[in-house]
Order: C-alpha cells, then structure tokens, then sequence
C-alpha cells in the first residue's frame, strides 16, 4: 500500500506557474503509474495528466495540454506536475493518484482505475 501526498499548491495570478509534487511512502513508486486529477468546486473530478511506471507513456488531458509537464523521479519516490500559463479556469484541487504497473488500460485517465489517492493540495488562479 502507498501513501501520497500532495504540495506546491498556492495562489498565483493567471500567466503564473506552479509546481506540484506528490510524495510516495509505504511503497516504492516505481510498482504504480501515476496520475494527476484536479476537482473544482461543484464539477466532478476530471483526469489532467497521466505517466506510467517508467515514463514511457504520457497523457494529458486537451485542456492542460503544452501548459502542464507530468514527470516523476522514482529514485526520491515523487511525482511532479510543473504548470505554466495558468488560466484562471485552473483554480481546483489538485489530487494525485496511483495505479498499479501491471494495469494497462491507457491513457488511465478514469478517476476508478486508480487504488491510491493523496489528500488534495488547492490551486488557485487570479485573473
């Protein structure tokens, strides 16, 4: 079983950058893909960015798509969601997920085919 949590998140204007992180504990990272979710208040959880086991497969979600950059380092057991251009319409909570490597049902962008969630670290983004 892993642990994730999640941090970077804060209050930056629109055009601003930011960079979340997701540590692993309990089990090494490199047995899961990993996935980032953001949920906005009152809309459901929507996928954003996904990268498997050894970052042979990457997917991002249309809206986040040459403004978000997945990558992860398993030897520090993290994750990283670096964001630039932000849009106000990036305002949400940002979640990490983990998935275990033997799944193989890509772009793993469904919020049930992951096992493992983080607590969430909030984002928001001024006009």
């Amino acid at each position: 079983q892993v642990q994730l949590v999640e941090s970077g998140g804060g209050l930056v204007q629109a055009g601003g950058s930011l960079r979340l992180s997701c540590a692993a504990s309990g089990s090494p990272l490199k047995n899961y893909h990993m996935g980032w979710f953001r949920q906005a208040p009152g809309k459901e959880r929507e996928f954003v960015s996904a990268i498997s086991w050894g970052s042979s497969r990457i997917y991002y979600a249309d809206a986040v798509k040459d403004r978000f950059t997945i990558s992860r380092e398993n030897a520090r057991n993290t994750v990283y969601l670096q964001m630039i251009s932000l849009k106000p319409e990036d305002t949400a909570v940002y979640y990490c997920a983990a998935a275990p490597r033997g799944i193989q049902r890509w772009p793993l962008a469904k919020p049930e085919e992951y096992d493992y969630w983080g607590q969430g670290t909030q984002v928001n983004v001024s006009p």
